[in-house]
């Protein structure tokens, strides 16, 4: 086998490269997935979970295109909820608590389960590079394996050091060894390279804990799920808790700050904004007395808790002596400390939309190489950089989704044309075009690309067409149907809404606010015809309703930037010798070559005055 010559070889079994190697090998190409070690394939390195505010939205895209982690995440699932419920359904995030040891079993199963793909457990140390071209890796076993494209998705293992107080260890996760070589030969052939941080909460024995004190916090009455496909939705559910620190907790954490590697300079890189640790927050925060954790079960079958939002690299006897002040936790035992890591990664700006390296043909990162964090922002960018090796391998053109698109486009195109120097997070607040990205509609805007490109299956695609097709049958009806006074208006009397003095249609009424489907088939007629479609169905035809006008209108927006994206900059374009141009945007623009007006427009430091003058010059 290892003689053999590859199409694609992904370097990594994380969350990226398992999406990455079932994508190329799906499509048809001959993949190798290497791996460090075969036993955490698919590891929940983290917490529990899957999905969460914008990063729900990215499972169900990666699920529509034919990728498999919403598959995996259903089928470990042991808690669905629906979050910002409250909100507009541009808001609307599903998110799994899942059962870290399934999980895992799941992703192995699905992967060895997938033709053309095989499997060695080995540390790359370094590429084959020919001719300013990936053809393959040597391994520490001094093993050379030759392919077309090779993917980097390292996760935290690029020369990994983890911080416990004043302890350091060299790892990529607590127990694993860190890899190195790869760091080094890429500065030597010209990347750059950065360290960013991240890190993870204690590990609990949840039988040492008094829950009878804890908020509990209990999954959807009627759980969903993320796959499009017919994986099964859950039949009974784990319940989390919520616990709250208090000022003793965070005195008892000062006390260890001169030992902490975040405050004595021992680490210098850059951790994630939205998810600090917990000497982080109080001291960031100083004028709150308590900070909000959520007590996470790990499985079904496991006593092992995962205690959120306790990120901590301090010493472990100050992170168990202040835990044992926290309401339930009294009694604690400890199964692992928190720790911090810091690991390399490299400015994503170095790369094209497609994932792959600008200095370095047929090579491609995904995942934390390129400064993301999160489970879904790695899975996502393993997908598409899968799908675009194997098609450059076969010649076939590159796969892009535009922002308006996908939270994939927006994830990626953030990444290539504003770069990152801090672990770069998904939020709905990132896509201007977030009514059109909703979770609920995942499959309408991506299964016919997942079908066209090779990775859904037209049984998928025509049950696409169908909810299509019946939410138009569903609308047309509602914008049909006629409501007289005596009938809608105790109906809006239920929502203190004003009430009507002559016939309106019942999509009409559907928009007013408070109002919903749910309560309008409390109405004869309506209650008949809604009962003969599906839940999604009527969510679709609900949305589409309520939301018409402010979708067409994003729908305008998206036309205009599109208009710009049809603007081509040359690949040789000249900017230096454009007097108008500030000096920031000359050199932004030259490191990251934009490819068309409108990338160039989402470059930072890149002003509208610097865009009107590449419009004359570009004769446009």
């Amino acid at each position: 086998m290892i003689t053999d010559k590859y199409d694609v070889i992904v370097v990594g079994g994380g969350h990226a490269g398992c999406e990455a190697a079932a994508a190329a090998a799906n499509l048809g190409s001959k993949t190798l997935l290497v791996t460090m070690n075969m036993q955490t394939i698919g590891q929940m390195s983290c917490n529990p979970a899957m999905g969460g505010i914008a990063k729900g939205q990215i499972v169900r895209e990666i699920d529509a295109l034919g990728g498999y982690s919403g598959i995996v995440a259903d089928k470990s699932a042991v808690q669905f909820k629906m979050l910002n419920l409250s909100k507009g359904p541009a808001m609307w995030s599903p998110r799994t608590q899942n059962d870290r040891m399934m999980f895992a079993e799941e992703w192995r199963i699905a992967l060895e389960n997938t033709p053309n793909l095989d499997f060695f457990q080995d540390m790359v140390k370094s590429l084959i590079i020919e001719d300013h071209k990936a053809v393959g890796v040597v391994t520490s076993l001094g093993i050379s394996i030759r392919a077309h494209a090779v993917i980097l998705t390292n996760g935290t293992f690029l020369n990994g050091l983890i911080h416990v107080g004043d302890k350091q260890l060299g790892g990529g996760r607590m127990g694993e060894p860190r890899a190195f070589g790869i760091t080094e030969q890429l500065i030597a052939l010209g990347f750059q390279a950065g360290r960013m941080k991240t890190g993870t909460p204690p590990r609990v024995d949840g039988r040492s804990l008094n829950y009878s004190v804890m908020e509990e916090q209990k999954g959807d009455e009627n759980p969903q799920k993320f796959s499009y496909t017919d994986t099964p939705k859950l039949t009974r559910q784990l319940s989390c808790h919520i616990v709250y620190t208090n000022e003793t907790v965070h005195e008892i954490l000062r006390e260890g700050f001169d030992r902490s590697p975040m405050f004595n300079g021992t680490i210098q890189s850059t951790g994630p904004r939205y998810c600090p640790s917990i000497e982080d927050k109080i001291n960031r925060f100083a004028e709150r007395t308590r900070h909000q954790l959520f007590v996470e079960p790990e499985g079904w079958r496991t006593c092992e808790i995962y205690v959120n939002g306790f990120s901590s690299s301090l010493p472990e006897d100050v992170q168990i002596k202040a835990m044992r002040h926290i309401p339930g936790f009294e009694n604690v035992k400890v199964f692992r400390p928190g720790y911090a890591i810091e690991y390399d990664y490299f400015p994503p700006t170095q790369l094209n939309h497609t994932l792959e390296t600008k200095l370095i043909s047929n090579l491609y990162f995904a995942g934390q190489i390129n400064g993301t964090t999160g489970y879904e922002e790695a899975a996502g960018q393993g997908l598409m950089a899968g799908i675009n090796a194997h098609n450059k391998v076969h010649g076939k053109d590159e796969f892009i989704l535009q922002r308006d698109e996908a939270y994939i486009g927006v994830l990626i195109d953030d990444l290539i044309t504003k770069g990152t120097e801090e672990p770069y997070r998904m939020f709905t607040s990132r896509a201007e075009y977030r009514l059109l990205l909703r979770q609920d509609n995942a499959d309408v805007r991506l299964t016919e690309k997942g079908y066209h490109l090779g990775l859904a299956s037209l049984q998928r695609l025509q049950a696409v067409e169908e909810k299509i097709s019946k939410s138009s049958e569903l609308e047309a009806f509602l914008k049909e149907y006629s409501l007289k006074p005596g009938v809608i208006n105790p109906v809006l009397e239920t929502i203190a809404s004003s009430p009507v003095d002559q016939a309106y249609r019942a999509a009409q009424i559907l928009t007013r606010p408070n109002m919903s489907l749910d309560k309008l088939e409390g109405i004869p007629g309506i209650k008949e015809v809604s009962s003969l479609y599906s839940d999604e169905v009527r969510e679709q035809a609900e949305i589409n309703i309520k939301y018409r006008g402010y979708i067409e209108k994003e729908k305008e927006n998206v036309a205009k930037l599109n208009r710009l994206e049809t603007i081509r900059i040359p690949a040789d374009f000249s900017y230096d010798g454009i007097t108008s141009l500030s000096a920031e945007a000359k050199q932004k623009l030259n490191n990251i070559r934009p490819k068309t007006i409108a990338q160039a427009s989402r470059i930072s430091g890149v002003s509208p005055a610097d865009i009107n003058v590449l419009l004359i010059y570009l004769g446009r």
